[in-house]
């Protein structure tokens, strides 16, 4: 979405948008990575990620505001066996690891698409 609204290109939204997706910086999941990988008290299966949701069309439209760009959304069908929620319960990370994301969900975006804006002139 981000190279699309960078090249004020269409938008692709699969189905009505609704589905709701959350996203977790990269930074943030390093962190949480080299904690568990440290940690001498825990070890197993742990869910890493941000439960802040949104939907696909709020997260187009605020990419659309932050880079300024006059991008459309078109619909396409949904993929088979997309799933409508993605949420993380990061309850075993917050007591085990003493770890949640931190970088806001803005700020990821802006630091993203600083990074495309580079690589596409």
């Amino acid at each position: 979405m981000i190279v699309q609204a960078l090249k004020n290109e269409d938008i692709t939204i699969y189905c009505d948008g609704f589905q709701t997706r959350s996203f977790c910086y990269v930074d943030d999941l390093v962190d949480a990575l080299v904690l568990a990988m440290n940690s001498s008290n825990f070890t197993g299966p742990v869910n890493l990620g941000n439960p802040i949701e949104l939907t696909m069309i709020e997260l187009a439209e605020k990419i659309i505001n932050l880079t300024n760009s006059n991008s459309q959304l078109i619909y396409k069908q949904l993929p088979e066996n997309d799933p409508q929620q993605r949420k993380p319960d990061i309850s075993l990370a917050k007591k085990e690891l003493n770890w949640i994301p931190v970088t806001s969900l803005d700020e990821g975006l802006l630091k993203t698409i600083n990074y495309f804006q580079e690589r596409i002139k």
